[in-house]
């Protein structure tokens, strides 16, 4: 579809999923909602703000951001004139999110994106897809920076394991698992605080949560008053129970049951998204810029290969991740449970993506063995191939960032991956309540509200929030537990930062000292 007038937008190149093939075009009546992302005002120095920072400047309050960093009214506005033009409608725009959302037909899309739109058939079901590049206009060449939604293939995968009924896929002699409680007292995270005046955001790509089991769980483990548990729908996805514990339901109920025991003061909001770039990049920005319950922290279990994404997706997450540190925002993500591969079948090494951006705090996962109120060992989360791994490596997107300078890779340059560790695996795991059973679960999806938790105790203790900790914690690394034994297939536990726990686990109340 060579035309002239169009430009190719860069990164939004698009390859069939792996085991895809096309079936036939995607139904031209069929309507849809497309996401427009546009730059930042020529005037931001983002970066200038994000360097001072990092000599402990104050954040911007979200009123203060909109109004420096915020998208112009006329990049917005000639979004909005280029879908009158082809028949597309304004269903939103903001300029906190950058963001114009159009609605209209695929064939009105096509036409206005210069792009064929498919349906393919994959192993896991069908999507509408597309190969090749999107194109803009001469007009919004210069202000377009990613269109998100004509694809709406699956993006990510939760990262949680749960432990089956006679489950034996490791070698571990010990066995036992925890109240959320229970790790952070291990941990020793705070114990006169709990996340009062904070609010935790966990993004969500599907399942939802029953409050009757919310209810039970909390008044099981005697953690009163239960958190206040807010669900909010982002594109059109609710919180929806599937009755199915091993799926999404598992994830959104780990999340919420870890954050809210660890710091039940906390307002704990849960993100509903559809599991797609779109629907993921849409409820990261939303919780970003969310005026109304202005979370601190955010919490990310879900993730994919870097290799699965287009860059225009990397470089949008990324910015938006800025933004969040801008804002005072921690953001902890999940390191994936599949080893050094990351579940990529090509003999390489692979890290997760969202954990490997630069500014989140990528969290890998151990096995923990105690006695009591003390740690009797702690060693790299691996049960093999069958049980899962904590994921960890080196980015092949993301260059080495400066707080990660002192630190010896072992192998290519890029940003290592995980910072901290927590206990993730599923034999050493947390109870759960999920679609009205108990389970025990595990993965490095717990470690994120783990630390999460953590940050809302400490942001309640020191009355300001963190944001951004990475620098912190690599020039503080004694408020860490080293982990040095074990392995998530191609790379040791070390002394000091390794590929997979990185820093190692938290000392609660330490970390609060040296924030």
């Amino acid at each position: 579809m060579a035309n002239a007038n169009f430009h190719p937008l860069n990164g939004s190149e698009r390859m069939p999923m792996p085991g895809a093939r096309a079936i036939g075009a995607a139904d031209p009546s069929e309507r849809l909602e497309v996401t427009v992302v546009v730059r930042r005002p020529p005037s931001s120095a983002l970066e200038y703000l994000l360097a001072a920072q990092a000599g402990n400047g104050k954040p911007l309050t979200r009123d203060e951001f909109v109004k420096a960093h915020g998208a112009d009214s006329a990049d917005l506005d000639a979004v909005g004139d280029f879908a009158r033009q082809n028949d597309l409608a304004v269903v939103e725009r903001s300029a906190a999110r950058r963001v114009v959302t159009l609605s209209g037909t695929v064939a009105s899309f096509r036409q206005a994106f210069n792009v064929e739109l498919q349906t393919y058939e994959h192993p896991a079901g069908t999507y509408r897809g597309r190969t090749g590049p999107i194109h803009v206009p001469h007009t919004l060449k210069d202000i377009v920076e990613g269109v998100f939604g004509l694809d709406n293939r699956p993006q990510a995968k939760p990262h949680l394991r749960c432990v089956k009924e006679g489950y034996q896929a490791h070698a571990h002699q010990t066995s036992s698992s925890f109240s959320p409680r229970k790790v952070a007292e291990l941990y020793q995270y705070p114990s006169n605080v709990n996340g009062t005046g904070e609010a935790i955001a966990l993004i969500e790509l599907g399942g939802g949560f029953k409050p009757s089991d919310l209810s039970d769980y909390f008044k099981s483990f005697n953690v009163t008053p239960a958190p206040k548990v807010t669900a909010i729908s982002v594109s059109h996805a609710h919180n929806t129970p599937t009755g199915d514990p091993d799926g999404a339901d598992g994830e959104v109920m780990l999340d919420i049951e870890v954050a809210g025991s660890i710091a039940p003061g906390a307002h704990i909001v849960a993100y509903f998204a559809p599991n797609t770039d779109q629907g993921f990049l849409n409820a990261i920005t939303t919780a970003i810029h969310d005026h109304i319950n202005k979370p601190s922290i955010i919490s990310i279990s879900w993730g994919g290969p870097e290799s699965s994404w287009t860059a225009q997706a990397l470089q949008q997450f990324d910015k938006a991740f800025q933004e969040a540190a801008s804002l005072g925002i921690t953001v902890t993500v999940a390191a994936g449970d599949n080893g050094s591969s990351d579940g990529v079948n090509d003999g390489a090494n692979h890290v997760d993506f969202p954990a490997s951006d630069p500014w989140v705090l990528a969290c890998g996962g151990t096995h923990l063995v105690a006695n009591g109120a003390t740690i009797v060992t702690e060693s790299v989360w691996n049960d093999g191939a069958q049980g899962g791994a904590t994921g960890g490596g080196v980015s092949a997107v993301f260059a080495q960032p400066g707080y990660q300078s002192g630190i010896n890779l072992n192998g290519p340059s890029g940003r290592g991956v995980p910072d901290v560790a927590g206990d993730a695996d599923p034999d050493t795991g947390y109870l759960v309540r999920v679609d009205g059973s108990e389970s025990v679960f595990g993965g490095t999806s717990a470690v994120a509200p783990l630390w999460a938790g953590l940050i809302a105790l400490i942001n309640q203790a020191k009355g300001v929030a963190q944001g951004f900790i990475n620098p912190k914690l690599y020039a503080n690394t004694s408020a860490l537990n080293d982990v040095t034994q074990g392995n998530n297939g191609a790379f040791n536990a070390a002394p000091g930062w390794d590929a997979c726990t990185g820093l190692g686990t938290p000392r609660g109340n330490q970390l609060e000292t040296i924030l």
